[in-house]
């Protein structure tokens, strides 16, 4: 006779990595004006990024488009090009910079969103087990009490990783609101779900 339990740990990681999605968006009145208006503009976008201190390596295309808009089926209006980017900015405490950067590229610039990450979470990981496996331990340990049964030894353990969304955090009151970043990376939650067996002595 064995008793399985889930035990939980989570750990509060500040991320230090910022993925920004962007790029450029022009209309023209031919598909082959637009597509060279477009790659102009993506060329300007890419100085910028390389001035502002991003590597080469961190810019990736992730998106590229042309097509016609309609003023009335099939009448063309104007010729849409897009081309989008996909930044690594790798200190986040210049996040504004780069984000600000990218908006003075002009009126093509476009910015699609961002998205946050841990580039190292192995020290918050093994926190988390930490706290999982002992969380599993005291609920075996209460099921073990409430049957009235010794708690044996461990049979089995199974783990799975949940990264949560993330959690602002709390900027010091006396901050003044102009100096605070626009941008806040928050504490993304790093969850660590146990499933351990124990048999009974």
């Amino acid at each position: 006779m064995d008793i399985t339990v889930i035990g939980e740990g989570t750990v509060l990681a500040a991320p230090d990595i910022l993925r920004l999605h962007a790029g450029v968006e022009v209309r023209r009145a031919s598909a082959a004006e637009s597509f060279a208006a477009a790659r102009v503009a993506a060329a300007r976008l890419a100085q910028a990024l390389a001035r502002a201190g991003v590597a080469p390596q961190d810019v990736t295309t992730v998106e590229l488009g042309l097509g016609p808009e309609y003023e009335s089926y099939p009448k063309v209006a104007a010729y849409r090009a897009v081309q989008g980017v996909e930044v690594v900015v790798r200190d986040v405490s210049r996040a504004d910079h780069v984000i600000d950067t990218v908006a003075g590229v002009g009126e093509e610039a476009r910015l699609n969103g961002v998205a946050f990450e841990v580039s190292d979470p192995a020290a918050a990981l093994a926190e988390a087990r930490v706290r999982a496996f002992r969380d599993a331990a005291a609920k075996a340990s209460q099921y073990a009490e409430l049957a009235g049964r010794p708690l044996g030894r461990v049979v089995s353990v199974s783990e799975e990783l949940t990264v949560g969304p993330p959690q602002p955090m709390r900027q010091m009151a006396t901050m003044a609101a102009e100096s605070a970043p626009s941008v806040n990376p928050g504490r993304r939650p790093l969850t660590v779900s146990v499933k351990v067996g124990y048999d009974f002595a």
